[in-house]
């Protein structure tokens, strides 16, 4: 008797399992930010900074982490390039200003090195509604919040129409 219902409810687990596995959609569409709106941030972004007098890179990133648009200044240095690549890419990846992560890892508990991802102010996640679209990190500024600042400015530049196609 025990053996038999035992393998009953092995049954109705394992048929309960399966047709929630057929209700699972196969494919998942994924929204994507547009190149012409990746541009438009880049865009403003270094022209907030100019604004202050400052030469600065930016860098944002689709929710892959991969680079659309890359922009350095004319007297940006060569290192602002991946540093604000670094910044956009922890933004991203743990959907916060990259401000708000710089308490989280001080030593000794200092974050794990992984290539890429630097958590120091002047990296913004990019959403609209409750969907992730990518990242904006800056570089160049003499601090991590004016580089935080630039970023804003991009991403206000782009938000009321992210917002208005989701």
């Amino acid at each position: 008797m025990k053996k038999r219902t035992l393998m009953l409810t092995m049954a109705a687990l394992l048929s309960s399992g399966a047709a929630q596995a057929d209700d699972a959609p196969m494919v998942l569409p994924i929204q994507r930010l547009a190149m012409d709106m990746a541009v438009k941030a880049a865009q403003a972004t270094i022209a907030a900074c100019r604004k202050e007098g400052l030469s600065v890179a930016v860098t944002v990133i689709d929710r892959g982490g991969d680079a659309q648009v890359v922009l350095r200044d004319t007297l940006a240095m060569p290192i602002t390039v991946p540093i604000s690549k670094g910044k956009a890419y922890a933004a991203l990846n743990f959907n916060s200003p990259t401000s708000a992560l710089e308490d989280r890892f001080k030593q000794p508990y200092a974050p794990p090195s992984i290539g890429g991802l630097i958590t120091s102010a002047g990296g913004l996640p990019i959403t609209a509604g409750s969907t992730i679209l990518g990242g904006i990190g800056v570089s160049g500024a003499p601090s991590g919040e004016t580089d935080e600042a630039c970023a804003a400015a991009g991403l206000k530049a782009i938000n009321d129409d992210l917002e208005m196609a989701m």
